[in-house]
């Protein structure tokens, strides 16, 4: 499996919460971007060693502003393999019946659509550009088009957030037609508008935490299995490119900001959108992808982690510490233990970071 990232950086306006690397754009996504991409894309093909990528994902910053010509443009150069997932990340506002037949024969067949809340007075807390009702059009208009395969977004915990706006919002995304949804608590950056001016009646770890549970439990009956800590699909709808990621599969990221990672290492390009136009990308290296790494990626997912693929894959194995910690893990509910595989109950999703300093303190 090999996945490709490219990064769109350009944005009408910043949300409050958003520490992504981006730069405003009143006209629109540039040619000369679309140039750099390209450019990048045959330096990483070069010599012929990478296969074709078998997921695309266009990622932001605010990919729908691109023009489908441009869209089809890189995935022409891209050329990824038959039956590809390529998906296109887009704000509802950006969204309009002919943008959405385009991207379709550019060769989109993927959207995911940034809805957030059902609520427009928390939109425009968090610096959205759209309404509720926005969003209600923008999946009308895709299911319309012919997007099967719709993701939504839906942000948890949100200021003044209550159980009400949660069912409104899971109610807003699966009657809409997204067969796959992420839900996800709003997390305070230090670089962000948030980060510098916190808002008011931001809920308390306690009630984000029943947030999170309420969430689970509503997309369980709304028939979307939770696979990954934040993100729910109807079967067969997973995010076959963010399985790339949790899986530590290669993958390469292009465009200013972007990360990657082939044959174990990690590498990334720096910010700035000017000096990704005016010169080729210079990757620096971040290091290997280790067993520590896949010991937190893999207890993402609701599969979690299979101790035979971690010796098989880098000669690791658990010592009597972290066996019997497993087992405690098991014993307060925060996991399944079956001795070959440690999979976190959503109560111990909760608290991963914490389990996983205990766990890989060795």
């Amino acid at each position: 499996m090999l996945g490709l990232y490219i990064h769109i950086p350009y944005c009408r306006s910043k949300c409050r919460y958003c520490d992504f690397y981006s730069a405003a754009c009143p006209g629109g996504v540039p040619d000369a971007y679309i140039d750099a991409v390209c450019r990048e894309i045959a330096r990483f093909y070069a010599d012929g060693a990478l296969p074709r990528p078998d997921t695309l994902y266009f990622g932001g910053g605010t990919p729908s502003l691109l023009q489908p010509g441009q869209l089809a443009r890189m995935i022409r150069t891209a050329a990824p393999k038959p039956g590809a997932e390529v998906t296109l990340e887009a704000n509802p506002d950006t969204v309009s019946p002919g943008a959405l037949a385009g991207w379709l024969r550019a060769g989109a067949n993927r959207l995911s659509l940034g809805v957030q809340t059902a609520r427009d007075d928390s939109l425009a807390r968090l610096g959205r550009r759209h309404t509720a009702q926005q969003s209600r059009d923008a999946l009308r208009m895709a299911c319309q088009a012919g997007f099967s395969n719709i993701s939504g977004d839906a942000m948890l915990a949100l200021p003044g957030y209550t159980m009400d706006e949660l069912r409104e919002t899971l109610a807003l995304l699966s009657e809409g037609g997204c067969a796959h949804i992420s839900a996800y608590l709003l997390k305070i950056e230090p670089d962000t508008v948030f980060g510098k001016r916190p808002p008011a009646h931001l809920p308390d770890d306690d009630a984000a935490a029943d947030f999170y549970l309420a969430a689970i439990e509503q997309l369980a009956a709304l028939g979307y299995a939770q696979y990954e800590i934040s993100n729910f699909a109807r079967p067969g709808y997973e995010s076959r490119h963010n399985l790339v990621y949790w899986n530590c599969n290669d993958y390469i990221g292009i465009g200013p900001a972007a990360h990657g990672c082939l044959a174990g290492r990690r590498f990334s390009s720096p910010a700035g959108a000017a000096a990704f136009l005016d010169a080729p990308a210079v990757y620096t290296p971040q290091g290997e992808c280790t067993a520590g790494d896949f010991i937190m990626l893999q207890l993402r997912l609701s599969h979690g982690l299979s101790l035979p693929a971690l010796r098989s894959r880098y000669g690791t194995d658990f010592s009597a510490r972290q066996l019997q910690f497993c087992r405690q893990l098991a014993q307060h509910g925060l996991a399944e233990f079956t001795g070959d595989t440690l999979r976190l109950t959503p109560r111990g999703l909760l608290v991963q970071n914490s389990i996983l300093c205990e766990l890989l303190f060795d």
